[in-house]
């Protein structure tokens, strides 16, 4: 086989259509585009979406372009897991600002839970605003206190 002898598939290219070329094409005068009007005009036609007078549908939902819905009382929270609380000695207080100033938290404006992932050998005395139940039972079982904030 050489290079020559290479064609493509039976079926798998088509002749594009030639349309405006005289009656006997079968696409002459008008060229498909119908009498008149935007659609038969050069350059003529809409963009993506046009619905015509109306308020386009993607305008009329209640939320910012692009971004989704996020509901309006929505907190975030910084979250914290038990195995990041390991480089704090025993007996020290674990609070949002010990926190922030370890860099732990990513946004230290919002407030913090505590989640149960991981275990703690030392005690501490964690005072945040929210705590899971397995991560305080873990700190109370390790002999230290939680306390939740405001």
């Amino acid at each position: 086989m050489k290079l020559h002898d290479l064609k493509p598939q039976e079926g798998s290219k088509k002749n594009r259509k030639r349309v405006g070329r005289g009656i006997a094409a079968g696409q002459g005068r008008t060229a498909g585009r119908g009498q008149k009007g935007q659609g038969a005009r050069s350059g003529g036609g809409t963009r993506l979406y046009h619905q015509g007078g109306s308020l386009p549908f993607f305008r009329r939902l209640p939320f910012a372009r692009g971004e989704g819905f996020t509901p309006i009382g929505r907190v975030e929270y910084n979250e914290v897991n038990l195995d990041q609380l390991a480089g704090f000695p025993a007996g020290s207080e674990v609070t949002p600002e010990t926190l922030a100033e370890a860099r732990l938290l990513r946004d230290s404006r919002n407030p913090v839970v505590v989640l149960g992932r991981g275990n703690v050998n030392v005690t501490l005395k964690v005072r945040v605003h929210r705590i899971s139940k397995s991560a305080a039972a873990k700190i109370t079982a390790a002999g230290g206190s939680v306390e939740e904030i405001q």
